[in-house]
């Protein structure tokens, strides 16, 4: 297996897990994938309300949380260990921050373009940073950005295919059209990486991701060009994940039609799994009774019908009568718990 290299951090398995919020990755699931050679990633998304008890400011709760996590993380393992920023978060600047003072090895940043996130770094940053991107154009003016701006590239591109769990970042008629394919935008997106190559000098790997599942779905985008790839749902339904036994159920009990694609409040669509909260929200039964966070900068409250932080912090701990669980488009794949070496030893075989 070859390894993956971003900026000077080695990553034995070229498998980076899915950040998932709120609260579905933090330092447990995290830290038993990093144990295991991969990227494990910790979710900004929500802490605020995990670490409510830390502070009764949401954003200073959002701070001591991460920090927490982090550090919890570096306890377990001595592999690497990413942060997932979106940058729609009101408080995106306070989690940079705090992600490179506690030296977490990666950022990854997307819904929205992360423009100005080399800003953050200090002189003595080992944060490498990984944008999130839908198309090789986002890749392409991130690149001319961070270059003319601040003289850095990215040290890996993540690209986030219309199969993803949770937001997504393409209109609801790209959603099924085969030109928008995970296969289509990787080597488009690839194509972009090399002319970034060769006319900066610098090759940094293309991670693919939304959608996969299964040893096959990695050797398939393997074979268009990616270096590497994103799981997120694969890894719900393991001991290690961080949500309620009650979440990964909901996976574990889901047929194929019931992952659909939502309307949520952020203004995007977005992918979950149907249930009674579901249902009542498109019914019209479903008022939010007020904004608690501000967590989300393009979310208006007066014309939304719930609130979803506090929603995915239902689902969270297992209240799915008040909330639901966002997901891949193959999470009904899941058949059992398992552990995070399992699913490890599983998707290894894509590489040989």
């Amino acid at each position: 297996m070859k390894a993956m290299h971003i900026g000077d951090l080695t990553v034995p398995v070229p498998i980076v897990q899915g950040g998932m919020g709120v609260g579905i990755s933090l330092s447990g699931l995290a830290a038993a994938v990093a144990n295991n050679g991969g990227v494990g990633v910790i979710s900004s998304a929500g802490l605020g309300l995990i670490y409510k008890d830390a502070s009764k400011n949401f954003l200073q709760a959002s701070i001591d949380g991460l920090r927490a996590e982090l550090r919890k993380a570096r306890k377990h393992t001595k592999g690497a260990i990413g942060v997932n920023i979106m940058v729609a978060l009101s408080n995106f600047d306070d989690m940079v921050r705090t992600s490179i003072e506690e030296k977490a090895d990666v950022i990854f940043s997307g819904a929205g373009l992360p423009l100005d996130l080399p800003k953050f770094l200090t002189s003595d940053s080992v944060t490498k940073l990984v944008p999130i991107v839908s198309s090789a154009k986002g890749l392409r003016v991130i690149c001319r950005k961070w270059k003319s701006k601040f003289n850095y590239l990215p040290d890996a591109v993540v690209v986030e295919g219309p199969n993803a769990g949770g937001h997504l970042g393409f209109k609801p008629e790209q959603l099924d059209d085969a030109n928008y394919s995970l296969e289509e935008l990787v080597e488009a997106v690839v194509r972009e990486r090399d002319l970034c190559t060769e006319k900066y000098g610098v090759r940094f790997p293309v991670i693919a991701g939304g959608g996969l599942f299964t040893r096959e779905d990695v050797r398939d985008i393997l074979s268009h060009g990616a270096d590497g790839v994103q799981i997120g749902s694969r890894f719900v339904t393991t001991t290690e994940c961080d949500a309620h036994e009650d979440f990964k159920q909901q996976y574990i009990q889901a047929e194929e039609k019931d992952v659909m694609v939502i309307q949520s409040p952020v203004g995007m669509p977005g992918r979950a799994l149907k249930n009674r909260f579901v249902e009542e929200v498109e019914a019209g039964a479903r008022k939010p009774t007020g904004c608690p966070v501000k967590c989300i900068k393009t979310c208006d409250i007066s014309n939304t019908p719930y609130c979803i932080i506090s929603a995915l912090y239902n689902a969270y701990r297992g209240k799915l009568d008040r909330g639901y669980a966002f997901c891949g488009s193959k999470a009904y794949m899941a058949d059992r718990i398992s552990s995070v070496a399992e699913v490890m030893d599983d998707l290894k075989h894509a590489f040989e």
